[in-house]
C-alpha cells in the first residue's frame, strides 16, 4: 500500500534544542497512525513539518507525494488539519464559518452549498446553523473545527491534540466522526495524551524528546513492549509498598493504579513477592501476573528514557 506520509532523518533544531532528531516513518493510505507521548516530545513540531507550516533543518519528508520542503502550498491545499485551538472566528455562525473555510479550500456554488449542509448534519450541529461559534461548548467547537478541517474532502486528515480539554462524552462522540472518516478510506494522522485513543490506532509511534523510540500496533506494544513480568499487586498499606518495592533487586519499576500497584519485574515470581511482602508486615490481598496495557508500555518507555537523560 502506498505510503500517504514518508520521512526521513527528519529533523527540526530551535537553537540548542533538537525539538525533532532524526524521525524516519511511512503512513500508509487509509491508516489510523498515532503519534503518543508527554508535552514537548516533539509531536507538534513534526506535524507542522508534515504540514508545511514550518521548514525542517535536515532531513527529508512527503506528504502525497509532495515534498515538504519545496511544495508546501501543494501539501496545505490537500490535507486538513485540526489542532487542540483550531481557528475558528468566533463572531462568525456555524454555517458561516463552514461557509469561509470552503471558499478558502476553493469550494463553491452548489457544491459548497451541498458540502456545508452535509457537514452540519455530519457533526449534529443541525438546529444550531445561526449560533456563533463563541457561543458553542467546548465539544460543539470542536465538532465545528473538524468539519472546517474536512469541507474540502482531503484524503489525508492530521489531528493535533484535538480533544484536549474536552469531556469524555464529547471526546467520545468526536472519536465516532474520526472512525467514520477512516472508515470512509481517509487517513488519519494524529497526536494525542490519551492512551484510549492511541489504543483504536492501527499503529502507534511513541515519542520521547524529539525521538521515536517505538513503534507498532497497539496489541505489538502491549505483547512486547516491556522487559521482564508485570505483577498487579493488592495490598495494604500501599503508599509504604509503594515506597519499598523500587528498592528490592530484581523490581525495576512501580507505578499506581487506583489501589493496585503494577510491579515489573525481573526474576521475582508472584509467590516471591507475596512472602517478600508479608515478611515486611503488609496485608496482601493478592500478587498476580498481567498482561500490560498499552499505558504501562508507555510510562514504562517514557520513565527509561527519563533515566538515561538524567544519566548523561
Amino acid at each position: 500500500m502506498p505510503a500517504a506520509v514518508s520521512a526521513r532523518d527528519l529533523t527540526k533544531v530551535y537553537g540548542n534544542l533538537t525539538a525533532v532528531d532524526r524521525l524516519s516513518l511511512d503512513v500508509r493510505e487509509g491508516e489510523v497512525f498515532a503519534f503518543l507521548g508527554p508535552n514537548g516530545s516533539g509531536k507538534t513540531t513534526t506535524i507542522r513539518m508534515l504540514c508545511g507550516i514550518i521548514t525542517p533543518t535536515s532531513g527529508e519528508g512527503h506528504v502525497l507525494g509532495f515534498d515538504i520542503a519545496t511544495q508546501s502550498e501543494s501539501i496545505k491545499a490537500r490535507i486538513g488539519y485540526m489542532s487542540q485551538r483550531f481557528a475558528l472566528y468566533e463572531d462568525l455562525t456555524v454555517r458561516e464559518n463552514l461557509n469561509f473555510y470552503a471558499g478558502v479550500y476553493q469550494v463553491h456554488g452548489s457544491r459548497r452549498d451541498a458540502r456545508v449542509q452535509e457537514l452540519i448534519g455530519m457533526a449534529g450541529l443541525t438546529g444550531r446553523e445561526g449560533q456563533l461559534a463563541g457561543q458553542l461548548s467546548g465539544g460543539w467547537k470542536q465538532r465545528l473545527a473538524l468539519g472546517c478541517a474536512i469541507v474540502h474532502q482531503p484524503p489525508l486528515l492530521f489531528l493535533d491534540e484535538p480533544t484536549a480539554g474536552v469531556d469524555p462524552v464529547s471526546r467520545r462522540s468526536f472519536w465516532t466522526l474520526i472512525y467514520g472518516l477512516a472508515r470512509g478510506g481517509v487517513t488519519i494522522f494524529l497526536t494525542t495524551h490519551y492512551i484510549d485513543e492511541a489504543e483504536h490506532a492501527d499503529r502507534v509511534a511513541l515519542m520521547l524528546d524529539g525521538r521515536m523510540v517505538a513503534l507498532a500496533p497497539p496489541r505489538d506494544l502491549r505483547e512486547t513492549g516491556l522487559s521482564g513480568t508485570l505483577l498487579e499487586v493488592e495490598c495494604e498499606p500501599a503508599v509504604e509498598a509503594l515506597e519499598l518495592l523500587p528498592g528490592i533487586p530484581g523490581v525495576h519499576e512501580v507505578t499506581v493504579y487506583g489501589t493496585l500497584l503494577h510491579v515489573l519485574v525481573d526474576g521475582i515470581s508472584a509467590d516471591d513477592l507475596t512472602a517478600l511482602l508479608r515478611q515486611r508486615g503488609f496485608s496482601v490481598t493478592s500478587v498476580r501476573a498481567i498482561k500490560p496495557s498499552l499505558e504501562d508500555v508507555f510510562v514504562s518507555r517514557i520513565r527509561a528514557g527519563q533515566a538515561e537523560a538524567s544519566a548523561l
